[in-house]
């Protein structure tokens, strides 16, 4: 690396979902972070709802790009190239984020790289940690995925992962809920607020976590032999359900720190079981976890735990680098720069399902 000044700046660009992230990022420096969330819009229906979405992108774009800038203390014409989350997530919300990085591009004359939204929670573990253990497996938990991944390369591979390179490969997703999505629900069902996460994280402090025994999904040694890495959430929402609906039909107490303990370690007990198990199955001996929940604290303690006991180590970016930003889009950015993949091309299209292996659009 040289120095600072003559490292790239990189502007990225987050609207996959509720929240609108720009950030800028030089070199491996993290430079602003500035981000608009529409949670509160959505609070009141329980869950993102798209439409909304779209248009708080579009309230806050200009806005959060001007509030990126300031905190960096640079202009946009400094800035050196233009990342944005092309996929996946909510389509006309990326829509908002693909349109507004193609003016900039344009105006500005400067490169476009459209990225992979699950690899970017990847790559912004270097903003504080340094650069990536390659290889690793990386653990993401989200409101719309629970992925575990092998990165040898986060940026794809040397063609970018335009025909699926082999740079991150997946080994195993969920195949139903995601576990951020079953927090959200779980929450709904106890009487908290949305978004569940950090309600259901607080109440489980003061809550036993072994007051249900919730069932743990895809971990029968029947389900192990075609969905070792695979996770299921569907099941635990439900099994939470009907005890809650029993205990309310006998006019009993719903216990609501102590059931959301015990769910918060059925979720944290699978996830943690799989991600050190496909580590150490893999060969390596390396976990970064990220993603929205991973900010959750039992979460963070039990991976240590478990993959310490195993040998591995693990690497978890601070709790607001993990929910959506722009600045993994920009750390992301940055890493593609850096190694010299070819940019996007300008008529790069919003993707609602890109694939992880398409790590650049």
């Amino acid at each position: 690396m040289g120095r600072m000044s003559d490292e790239p700046l990189v502007l990225g660009i987050e609207t996959s979902c509720d929240e609108t992230g720009v950030g800028l990022v030089r070199g491996g420096s993290l430079l602003a972070d500035a981000v608009a969330s529409s949670v509160e819009e959505h609070a009141r229906f329980g869950g993102v709802v798209p439409e909304v979405a779209s248009r708080a992108h579009l309230e806050a774009m200009v806005p959060t790009l001007e509030r990126a800038c300031e905190q960096a203390g640079v202009t946009l014409h400094d800035v050196d190239a233009v990342a944005v989350t092309s996929g996946p997530g909510l389509a006309g919300a990326l829509l908002v984020g693909v349109a507004a990085a193609k003016a900039l591009a344009v105006g500005l004359g400067k490169p476009l790289y459209g990225v992979n939204h699950l690899a970017a929670h990847v790559a912004v573990d270097q903003l504080e940690h340094g650069p990536l253990p390659e290889p690793c497996v990386a653990m993401l938990v989200s409101g719309g995925h629970s992925s575990l991944l092998r990165v040898t390369d986060v940026t794809g591979g040397e063609d970018g992962g335009e025909d699926g390179g082999g740079g991150v490969v997946p080994l195993g997703a969920t195949i139903d809920d995601a576990a951020g999505e079953a927090f959200d629900k779980v929450a709904r069902l106890l009487g908290l607020p949305f978004p569940g996460g950090p309600h259901i994280d607080r109440a489980a402090r003061s809550g036993s976590s072994v007051y249900v025994d919730f069932p743990r999904g895809l971990t029968s040694q029947r389900d192990l032999e075609r969905h070792r890495f695979d996770f299921s959430f569907s099941g635990l929402k439900t099994a939470v359900a009907r005890w809650v609906e029993a205990r309310e039909r006998a006019g009993e107490p719903v216990p609501v720190q102590d059931v959301a303990a015990s769910f918060q370690e059925a979720v944290c007990d699978v996830l943690t079981r799989k991600a050190v198990d496909a580590a150490v199955s893999e060969g390596i001996g390396d976990i970064l976890v990220g993603g929205g929940v991973a900010a959750n604290s039992r979460l963070r303690v039990l991976t240590e735990e478990r993959a310490a006991a195993r040998g591995v180590r693990v690497r978890v970016p601070r709790p607001g680098l993990c929910t959506d930003n722009g600045a993994m889009v920009a750390a992301l950015g940055a890493e593609m720069v850096q190694r010299g993949r070819r940019p996007s091309a300008l008529d790069l299209p919003a993707d609602s399902s890109l694939p992880v292996t398409s790590v650049l659009a």
